[in-house]
């Protein structure tokens, strides 16, 4: 448990230092402390129901309106409409302008198997609470115990007394949620470790995010985004290889040298913020 511990608190400093420009914060990314972890698990179900009255085109204020006016999620009160919202938004950004988001819905439509990874993915970008749990859960063999109380210590350490004995409870309740949701977990009372559904659109997605961060050729493949696909080498360069023949990417791959292009994925002002 202390060298996860370890490991998932060097992971989220090297992230922290990855993504702390303003750059990054343009393309999507969220810093900082807490996280929508804190009140909810990542809302995949609530996302799926959002996204089957919305398209790609969809503004932020056309979704708050499906959410909040016209209740399509079918919370009880105003106040649970709003603070639904506000989750979803906190945790994907529900707005076309933003380029993690506008790639993740792409690629959610194009996909359906993707969608649980594509989720997770998103949420890890967005959510410093769940980034907390990554290394951890990554860490554990398929079929292995994964205790509440363990991810308990994860998130008291990550902030020492910032957290009740109960909210931390609920946090690594919801954030166990959210890894059972994506297919790395499985079971109720006691959760194990299971091995997600990967797909193309799930590769495309995780090289992108590689590229946001920086991430060229060869290194795309050895980011962290890979490790959370959990696949060998070989079947990341045949998930590559169909993602490529699907259109989704442009990957070449000539002894040993990866190229990977992504045609359409960001426009000019955007591609300036990673020089920047």
């Amino acid at each position: 448990m202390r060298r996860a511990l370890l490991i998932s608190t060097a992971r989220l400093r090297r992230l922290r230092t990855v993504t702390s420009n303003e750059s990054l914060r343009k393309l999507g990314y969220r810093l900082g402390c807490g996280g929508t972890h804190a009140a909810r698990t990542m809302m995949f179900d609530e996302l799926s129901v959002l996204f089957e009255h919305t398209t790609p085109d969809t503004t932020r204020d056309g979704y708050r309106e499906e959410v909040v006016s016209l209740n399509i999620l079918g919370k009880p009160t105003q106040k649970s409409r709003v603070l639904t919202f506000r989750h979803l938004a906190e945790l994907y950004g529900l707005d076309p302008a933003i380029p993690v988001f506008r790639v993740f819905r792409k690629l959610w439509a194009l996909d359906e198997a993707a969608r649980p990874l594509l989720a997770l993915m998103l949420a890890l970008v967005r959510d410093p609470l769940l980034q907390l749990s990554e290394a951890f859960v990554l860490a554990k063999a398929e079929g292995e115990g994964v205790r509440r109380e363990e991810v308990e210590e994860l998130v008291a350490a990550s902030e020492p007394d910032r957290f009740s004995t109960a909210s931390l409870k609920s946090i690594a309740q919801n954030i166990n949620g959210s890894w059972t949701q994506a297919g790395y977990l499985a079971g109720r009372a006691r959760k194990v470790r299971t091995m997600p559904n990967v797909t193309p659109s799930n590769i495309t997605y995780a090289l992108f995010l590689g590229h946001l961060e920086g991430l060229t050729g060869q290194r795309l493949f050895s980011s962290r985004w890979m490790t959370l696909l959990c696949s060998s080498p070989s079947e990341l360069e045949a998930l590559a290889n169909s993602a490529s023949h699907r259109g989704q990417i442009v990957f070449l791959n000539a002894g040993g040298v990866k190229e990977v292009r992504f045609p359409g994925f960001l426009t000019a002002e955007e591609e300036q913020w990673l020089h920047e």
